[in-house]
């Protein structure tokens, strides 16, 4: 159908934040400047008997839309509030043109009447459209209860009228319906009306289904809240019957709540504790949890000792150090000086170094009973802290570090855990013994677990599996003790800064057994102090010739039976007290000595008494020792040819005997040495004690001197021994251990030792009283080795070759 446009001339009613469509009756506030003044042009402007008209024109932004509403003044007077007010009726939509001049305040437009054309009869595709809209705009009124507005829409069949109705709905923003406003092809509109109605829709009915859940969600709580009082009513009910304590759930939950734990180690016991209350009392996971809970309230999460570094002097830590141990200088200088960098950043509040917390592991290295665990007691007494072992030796789980995962039966935390527990204190003195005695297997590497441990950037969040917390060894003081350097894992080893101890000398072990061990043994013995004497001389001949070790474990032990067999006799009435023991009472009382020094021995029964045979030193985890090399050359008709090494050596090893017998052949000359034997008779170098294996490259000067002294027939001095490594060219290169090999060497009656020129520096480290006791020879070049070592030719007869069948 077609229509014909009018044009009017009409005073603008601006509305801001709300639209008018055509259809729609709205009251307005005439207390608004604006609307008042559009409102008294048209009453007016309008002749007798015709209702006043105003343009109804969106404002948005101040920006006035390009098409406004007709709209007819139904009525002027009073709102439902009581203020002043017009009820405006909008009648169709007018395209606003240029300004014009009227009567009063308002600003007057000229417009044009915008017709709207809808085919006849409708399309089947705009009918389907004007069913969908009725059946969403039902939908949405059904659910907001608007059951007479139902009736209503469903009578509109003009698809004009049908689109301006969405004008009502209070989902659709001002634009959307400025949009509508401005959209003269009706059914172009009902599109934009329907697609907005079914986008609300469709959020409507996920706000729903959020807010079911939601409400179900709480009354899944509430009905769990009250069934949980009412088992606790139960329980309590059953506990007066049965006469048993309170239900241990209501305990478990007062001692979390009244512990004092860091935050989030409360929010996991409380969140177990939940668990513990919805279990039942036969259910594993109950034992399993209140194991847990006692685990983590036994702990000290915020216990510390006063760390008495901050208020003892160091002298007084050096008196400590000096009264629990005699010798070891350079060790106490070290824990010493430890001691006052932690005293001097705790006077300064020094925490964190780059996140890092100051103060090193100290990993004490040395042979058997030189006192490294000890040494660990002391520094704990002298710094005030509590002092935990953990036994190491022999560990092959990495769960006995970090604790085992408690999904496992019988399920603990490791070791470290438990130090803090038993320590009781969050800042003890850990000291990890023996740790080159861990292992691997298919449980894993707890060396690697030691890692993080012992990793001042990583411990502060430290995880036990079966914690499953963090836990802070920030503050706990790690000390290490090891026998062998080697059997530490390289990344453990550069965790810590290593103390050597090599062990004592004679006047040091004298000292010690005077001074500590035979006061502890006088104890265990029964023994009053001053009934059994000592005399120096009998301590002295204890520890050079009953024990033969690096520390004093053996002379204690050879101390405690010197004074049980006092006390034996004593009890059976052969000796009376008090008795001074002298060193010809040794050998009746505790038989005779075991370890008789090489120089000490009749020339004919020393191990050097014939050609070939060279007394070397070593290294092993009891410390350092003296070690023999014996040479023999085998009979050119029957014997084998070649070189045959025996005593269990190693690759190392077995390399330094080639490169000594490669050096001979080739030097053997200048040397004047029968080199030609080495080429037809086989030569057999053995190293005894052939159970212990032996290895490394400091025997090479013992294994050419062996072989020079079998060619030529000339012995090898009894007082010398000899350390270092050999080279092809005949260079003698650095070894280590020299300090170890030294004392061994002074252990063993040796008074003069041959080491390598360059391990001249490491002499520094020797007792002044052992230098003074031994004629050192640093050496460059394995012929001077030779020269100081062979005994002189005797009247130049031919050497006298041993020989091995």
């Amino acid at each position: 159908m077609a229509s014909t446009s009018t044009s009017l001339t009409l005073p603008v009613l601006p509305l801001d934040d709300e639209v008018v469509l055509p259809g729609m009756v709205v009251p307005l506030d005439l207390s608004d400047a604006d609307v008042r003044a559009a409102v008294e042009a048209a009453q007016a402007a309008a002749s007798s008997g015709n209702k006043p008209r105003v343009l109804l024109v969106p404002r948005v932004d101040g920006t006035y839309a390009g098409i406004g509403t007709l709209g007819r003044i139904e009525q002027v007077g009073r709102l439902s509030d009581g203020d002043p007010g017009a009820l405006i009726r909008g009648l169709g939509r007018v395209r606003i043109g240029s300004g014009t001049t009227g009567p009063g305040a308002a600003l007057w437009v000229e417009g044009t009447t915008v017709e709207e054309t809808v085919p006849e009869p409708l399309p089947g595709s705009v009918a389907e459209l004007v069913t969908e809209y009725k059946a969403l705009a039902t939908s949405w009124l059904r659910k907001r209860g608007a059951w007479q507005v139902v009736d209503r829409v469903q009578q509109i069949e003009d698809v004009p009228t049908l689109a301006d109705n969405s004008g009502y709905s209070p989902f659709l923003t001002t634009e959307q319906k400025v949009q509508l406003l401005e959209t003269v092809d009706p059914v172009a509109r009902l599109k934009f009306a329907t697609e907005a109605l079914r986008h609300h829709l469709a959020e409507q009915d996920v706000a729903e289904s959020i807010a079911k859940d939601v409400q179900e969600g709480v009354d899944k709580q509430q009905r769990e809240f009250m069934l949980r009082r009412q088992l606790e009513a139960v329980r309590k009910e059953l506990a007066g019957l049965n006469g048993d304590p309170e239900d241990e759930s209501d305990d478990y939950r007062a001692r979390v709540e009244a512990a004092d734990l860091p935050e989030d180690v409360r929010k996991a016991a409380l969140k177990e504790v939940d668990k513990l209350e919805r279990s039942s009392d036969q259910s594993p996971d109950a034992s399993w949890i209140r194991t847990w809970l006692d685990t983590v309230l036994e702990l000290p999460w915020n216990e510390r000792t006063d760390d008495r570094a901050s208020a003892y002097d160091i002298a007084g830590a050096k008196e400590i150090l000096d009264a629990d141990h005699a010798g070891l200088e350079d060790v106490k200088e070290r824990i010493t000086e430890y001691l006052a960098v932690r005293k001097r950043r705790a006077e300064r509040g020094l925490g964190l170094i780059g996140g890092r917390r100051g103060g090193a592991v100290l990993a004490l290295v040395g042979p058997p009973g030189v006192g490294k665990t000890s040494l660990g007691e002391s520094v704990a007494r002298a710094m005030g802290r509590k002092f935990v072992r953990v036994a190491l030796g022999g560990v092959r789980d990495e769960a006995e570090i970090r604790g085992h995962r408690r999904t496992y039966v019988g399920a603990l935390p490791g070791r470290i855990v438990r130090a803090i527990k038993e320590a009781g204190s969050m800042n003890p003195v850990v000291l990890l013994d023996e740790i080159d005695k861990v292992g691997s297997d298919f449980r894993g590497d707890p060396a690697a677990a030691l890692l993080e441990v012992l990793d001042p950037a990583q411990n502060h969040t430290f995880r036990d599996h079966y914690l499953e917390v963090e836990l802070d060894l920030s503050d706990v003081v790690f000390l290490a003790t090891a026998n062998v350097l080697e059997a530490i894992p390289e990344p453990l080893l550069d965790r810590m800064e290593l103390v050597r101890l090599d062990g004592y000398t004679e006047d040091e072990k004298v000292v010690i057994a005077r001074d500590h061990l035979l006061p502890r043994q006088l104890e265990r013995a029964g023994l009053e102090p001053g009934e059994v004497t000592l005399e120096g001389d009998a301590l002295r001949k204890l520890a050079g010739e009953y024990t033969r070790e690096a520390g004093v474990r053996n002379l204690e032990r050879a101390v405690a039976r010197l004074l049980r067999k006092v006390a034996a006799q004593h009890e059976l009435g052969e000796r009376k007290l008090p008795f001074t023991v002298g060193a010809d009472e040794l050998r009746p009382l505790i038989g005779r000595p075991h370890h008789t020094p090489e120089s000490a021995q009749d020339p004919a029964e020393r191990r050097t008494a014939v050609p070939g045979v060279v007394t070397g030193l070593a290294v092993t985890g009891a410390g350092g020792d003296v070690l023999y090399v014996e040479a023999s050359l085998a009979d050119p008709e029957t014997g084998a040819s070649g070189l045959q090494l025996t005593g269990q050596l190693g690759d190392v090893m077995k390399e330094s005997a080639h490169i000594a017998l490669s050096f001979l052949r080739s030097h053997g000359a200048e040397l004047e040495l029968p080199v030609a034997d080495l080429k037809e008779r086989g030569v057999h170098l053995h190293v005894p004690a052939g159970a212990v294996p032996k290895d490394g490259p400091s025997a090479g000067v013992t294994m050419t001197t062996a072989l020079a002294s079998l060619l030529s027939g000339r012995q090898v001095r009894p007082d010398v021994a000899m350390t270092g490594e050999v080279s092809l060219t005949g260079r003698v290169l650095p070894i280590g251990g020299v300090k170890q090999k030294l004392l061994a060497a002074h252990r063993a009656g040796i008074t003069t030792v041959i080491i390598p020129k360059r391990n001249e520096p490491d002499l520094d480290d020797v007792p002044a009283e052992i230098l003074e006791d031994l004629d050192v020879h640093p050496v460059a070049d394995v012929r001077q080795v030779l020269e100081l070592a062979l005994t002189p030719a005797s009247n130049g007869a031919a050497p006298e070759i041993p020989v091995a069948a």
